[in-house]
């Protein structure tokens, strides 16, 4: 029997996944851990007969015990929970918290040779090569499970790298597609918390608005892939129905195309190398009619160029760059940034510990992306202060 753990499991990530993991009856869940939202985590738990439910809240603790009482399932809470959560045996691990949260439970999970189910933007962002290394080092595999990255991953099944010309990852343009420069200005959070497309939850889908989240798939691109810079592209593309192109020295584009639905490249993750029937809509490409394709404008969403200059810097700009977003993303939620000062406060981040040898030095250990992290957080809510 197959033991899987899932990492975030009460988010969109999270329940698409537990909604395939719900039909298996050959698959036991190990762990699932959660945020605040304790009554669903313990029905996650009751229903896929969890060995271990973790809040990452010491004080939802008691709320948890309450909810999961005579299930049989252990429950425990804080950072040091999930981070024994992931080192539990288990065959394939699906790694969703979001941010930097996510990546020493993500290191835990390939120390025992797992496969991860890598959902997690930011440990690749902060962390790639290390990340790589690491699996390599314990012999784990790391399935990507972004729809973007999956996309590349499956279009890339039977072929040579070297023949690789370039990646064309798309982007949704979000709700702010067509706006203005100055109707940006006083975009409101309830704007760009609403996703056209996509159902997920409330941060990724500003990170959508900002772009920020096609920033994070550039740089993950990069290290997943091992690819050059310049050989990564952005393509708006508001139907969001081809998730990534691979074009090859010979002139040829592979794409691969789906409905959205984040369940594609999760059953691709669970069940590779096999492809699995799955409960996903499919496409109807003649009522559909047409799909449209925009060039992304720099101008107006800035975080395409920051993560350039990440790509170009290496070494932790990744960290710098993701703990600045996340500090920007706090503020804006908190109403004390404007939409476009999310891409200013990261960019004053970055420049600001440009004179930090250690940015541009090589990712060599954990406790380094860490402090870089925490450096970048300080001096992010120390530039917010004077920005608000």
């Amino acid at each position: 029997m197959m033991r899987v753990s899932v990492f975030g499991s009460t988010g969109s990530i999270g329940e698409s996944t537990f909604d395939l993991l719900r039909t298996r009856p050959d698959i036991q869940t190990v762990a699932l851990t959660g945020g605040r939202n304790v009554a669903r985590l313990a029905q996650q738990a009751r229903e896929l007969r969890a060995e271990l439910a973790v809040t990452a809240y010491d004080d939802c603790l008691d709320d948890l015990r309450a909810a999961l009482a005579g299930s049989g399932t252990e429950v425990a809470a804080g950072t040091q929970a999930l981070i024994d959560a992931a080192s539990r045996p288990a065959d394939w691990v699906m790694s969703a918290i979001v941010g930097a949260a996510g990546l020493e439970p993500g290191f835990r999970a390939l120390a025992q040779g797992a496969t991860l189910a890598l959902a997690n933007k930011e440990s690749l962002v902060t962390a790639g090569p290390l990340l790589m290394s690491e699996a390599a080092r314990h012999g784990a595999r790391i399935l990507p499970v972004d729809s973007e990255h999956s996309a590349v991953f499956q279009a890339l099944v039977g072929e040579d790298m070297a023949a690789v010309e370039r990646v064309i990852i798309t982007a949704s343009g979000g709700p702010f597609r067509t706006w203005s420069k100055s109707q940006l200005e006083g975009a409101t959070l309830a704007q760009a918390q609403t996703h056209p497309n996509w159902s997920m939850g409330q941060r990724i889908t500003i990170d959508s608005a900002t772009l920020f989240n096609k920033a994070l798939e550039l740089i993950e691109t990069r290290e997943f892939f091992g690819l050059n810079p310049a050989q990564i592209e952005v393509l708006v593309h508001p139907q969001s129905t081809i998730h990534a192109l691979v074009g090859f020295r010979d002139g040829a584009l592979m794409a691969h195309l789906g409905v959205p639905d984040m369940r594609h490249a999760i059953g691709y993750a669970l069940n590779w190398p096999e492809r699995a029937a799955l409960p996903v809509a499919r496409l109807d490409l003649a009522a559909m009619g047409q799909l449209t394709f925009e060039a992304p404008d720099p101008a107006r969403f800035p975080a395409l160029r920051l993560a350039q200059q990440v790509m170009d810097l290496r070494g932790h700009a990744g960290a710098v760059f993701n703990a600045a977003k996340e500090v920007a993303l706090d503020e804006f939620i908190a109403g004390r940034l404007r939409f476009l000062q999310m891409a200013e406060l990261v960019d004053r981040t970055i420049d600001t510990l440009l004179t930090d040898s250690r940015l541009t030095a090589p990712v060599c250990a954990l406790e380094t992306v860490q402090q870089m992290d925490h450096l970048a957080r300080v001096t992010a809510r120390d530039i917010a202060a004077r920005l608000a």
